[in-house]
C-alpha cells in the first residue's frame, strides 16, 4: 500500500504505536516507513531512546520504557516524522512539528487529518503553540481518542 500510495496502512501505524496504557504518559511516535539515510532523531535524544545503530538507513525503533516525551526528536526530524502522542481522559493529545502560516492560536478548534490528507469527522482543540529559538513550531492538539491511529497532523477551518 505505501508504495503505490504513499499512505501506511492502519497495521502500519498502529505498530509504530506502544499499548495503550504506556500512553500514558508522552512517548515519541517515529512513522518512518521506509529506510533512508537519516538519524538526526537518534542523535539528538538524550536518553538514548531512540536506535538506529551504524547503518543510518534502518528504520528508528524507540524504546518506550526510555522515552520520556521531551519532543526533542520532533524538533530534530527533518522530514516532521515524529509526533508525540498521550492519552489523558479519553482524548489523544499530540505533539506535531507544524510548518505552515497562519500559525494556530491556543483555543481555537481546527481540523483534524488523516494520513490520506482527509479531513477528519472531528475538530481538535489547539492546546499550546510553541515557538522553539530554531523556530520549529511545536503545535500541541487534543482529539477524541478514537482518532488516536487517524490524526497526523491539522489544518485550518478558513
Amino acid at each position: 500500500m505505501i508504495g503505490k500510495t504513499g499512505v501506511p496502512t492502519l497495521e502500519m501505524v498502529k505498530n509504530k504505536f506502544p499499548k495503550k496504557e504506556i500512553l500514558v504518559r508522552p512517548k515519541a511516535i517515529i512513522e518512518c516507513y521506509q529506510e533512508i539515510p537519516c538519524n538526526p532523531c537518534e542523535t539528538s535524544c538524550p536518553f538514548n531512546a531512540i536506535h538506529i545503530g551504524s547503518d543510518i538507513n534502518k528504520i528508528p525503533t524507540v524504546d518506550f520504557d526510555k522515552c520520556t516525551g521531551c519532543g526533542i526528536c520532533a524538533k530534530a526530524c527533518p522530514g516532521l516524522a515524529i509526533m508525540i502522542a498521550m492519552i489523558k481522559n479519553g482524548k489523544a493529545y499530540f505533539k506535531i512539528p507544524y510548518e505552515l502560516l497562519p500559525l494556530p492560536i491556543v483555543g481555537e478548534r481546527w481540523y483534524g487529518v488523516n494520513r490520506s490528507g482527509e479531513v477528519l469527522d472531528k475538530l481538535c482543540l489547539i492546546e499550546n503553540v510553541h515557538v522553539n529559538k530554531d523556530k520549529t513550531v511545536i503545535v500541541t492538539v487534543s482529539i477524541e481518542q478514537p482518532y488516536l491511529y487517524e490524526f497526523i497532523t491539522i489544518r485550518s477551518k478558513a
